[in-house]
């Protein structure tokens, strides 16, 4: 899956448009709830070392809020990483080339349901 796929699902599903909020990071771009503001996604692209990863390209990786035992359940996971400049205990990495759209999107409703509260 790509960047522009999850921005048309989280626009369609939760009227949600990426904001990008720092000039040194122009591709990061975060996804708000609405109501109270809070993130429930941010996407990054970044270099594939700073990931633990072999390889010098930059790769985009989605931080998504789940639970501590889903966290805990799925880091071991291919295409998970803990999570990069987040709380690693609330928040997981997602290598989201290595995911289909059902993956993603299962992962996006479950971190939006998160911020709800």
């Amino acid at each position: 899956m790509k960047r522009k796929e999850i921005f048309q699902y989280v626009a369609e599903k939760y009227n949600t448009k990426p904001e990008y909020l720092w000039k040194k990071y122009p591709h990061y771009a975060v996804l708000r709830y609405q109501q109270n503001k809070k993130w429930y996604a941010i996407i990054m692209d970044v270099e594939k070392e700073n990931l633990g990863l072999e390889g010098e390209k930059s790769e985009d990786i989605m931080d998504i809020k789940l639970n501590p035992e889903t966290i805990e359940l799925l880091q071991s996971s291919k295409g998970f990483l803990p999570a990069y400049h987040m709380n690693k205990s609330h928040c997981l990495s997602v290598r989201i080339d290595q995911m289909d759209s059902k993956q993603i999107g299962k992962l996006i409703d479950a971190s939006y349901e998160l911020t709800e509260s």
